[in-house]
């Protein structure tokens, strides 16, 4: 019998777990296809499909308890180092904020199908503060359809993949470096596609040093939170800040000179979201924008430190 069938017919539950479990800790390692072949290896009786999804169920249920307890415990510091780690572009994770704040735990139920999301979403609905029992609820029933929709896939299309299959086997070896050297190809697009966003973003920065300065001089420079909704929620704003992305953001900005200074803040890594805002301004005639270095938790870091301890 090929050795690549007999490790899937030896192995296949706690591959299927390890994987499911793997992926959903945030690894750039997608658990879909080995559900595909689960289901189809289900067909032709070599897997039980009752076994998989239980097993899936299970892997997803570990990890969505414990980033809810993490993101209920730790709030958006957990999240904040979620989007450090990302492979992700810095506001795509800042897009998932919103997603969860705009449909709420009910977002569990296609969460899992979003790459990127279904790492965010269990933490934040902790640190929005979602009963456990609700999110227990949500959680199982997702990943039922996640789990279930992949096995069905491949039970549908079983022949296709036994195809698949038989050919991988025969290859024994190179297989695994097949699949190995594709697993690397998509972690180096994530992270070049992460690289290519921070060049498009670079300007210049502005430090909290040099902005408690502008303040303490009285030039009264204008800061804007270019953070995401849910974060703005979680986390009280820098004082008199302007919240962008709410319905009255583009009337505060109508009253400001174009040669204004104006300061934009975020709470994500290379404050990749503020220069986009920033970006945003300057194509409004905005000409001296410049996003804050370290964001929010540098001013709140900061604030209490008297200005000659900043310039040290």
């Amino acid at each position: 019998m090929p050795k690549f069938t007999l490790l899937l017919q030896q192995y296949g539950l706690l591959l299927v777990f390890a994987n499911v479990l793997l992926e959903q800790m945030g690894l750039p390692i997608p658990a879909f296809p080995i559900l595909i072949v689960a289901g189809a290896l289900a067909m032709l009786g070599d897997l039980s499909w009752q076994a998989c999804l239980a097993v899936s169920i299970g892997a997803c249920l570990i990890t969505d308890l414990s980033w809810h307890k993490a993101g209920r415990h730790f709030g958006k510091r957990i999240l904040g180092q979620l989007c450090r780690i990302s492979l992700s572009p810095d506001t795509c994770v800042s897009n998932t904020e919103d997603i969860f704040r705009r449909w709420g735990p009910k977002s569990l139920l296609v969460s899992k199908f979003i790459p990127g999301f279904n790492t965010i979403a269990p933490p934040l609905a902790g640190a929005m503060g979602t009963p456990r029992g609700k999110f227990l609820l949500f959680s199982m029933t997702g990943s039922l359809l996640w789990a279930g929709s992949g096995l069905a896939i491949g039970a549908i299309f079983y022949k296709s993949i036994d195809r698949v299959l038989e050919v991988l086997s025969t290859m024994g070896a190179t297989a695994l470096l097949v699949i190995g050297v594709l697993l690397g190809l998509f972690i180096l697009y994530k992270y070049i596609e992460r690289r290519r966003l921070m060049r498009a973003l670079f300007m210049a920065r502005i430090s909290v040093s040099q902005l408690r300065e502008m303040i303490d001089a009285g030039l009264s420079p204008v800061i804007v939170d270019a953070r995401s909704r849910t974060a703005q929620e979680l986390e009280a704003a820098i004082p008199g800040a302007i919240l962008y992305g709410h319905t009255d953001h583009a009337a505060a900005f109508d009253s400001v000179p174009r040669d204004r200074d104006i300061i934009v803040y975020c709470n994500c890594p290379n404050e990749a979201s503020a220069a986009l805002i920033a970006r945003k301004l300057i194509g409004h005639g905005f000409v001296r924008v410049r996003p804050l270095v370290g964001g929010l938790d540098a001013w709140r870091e900061a604030s209490e430190l008297p200005l000659a301890a900043l310039q040290d």
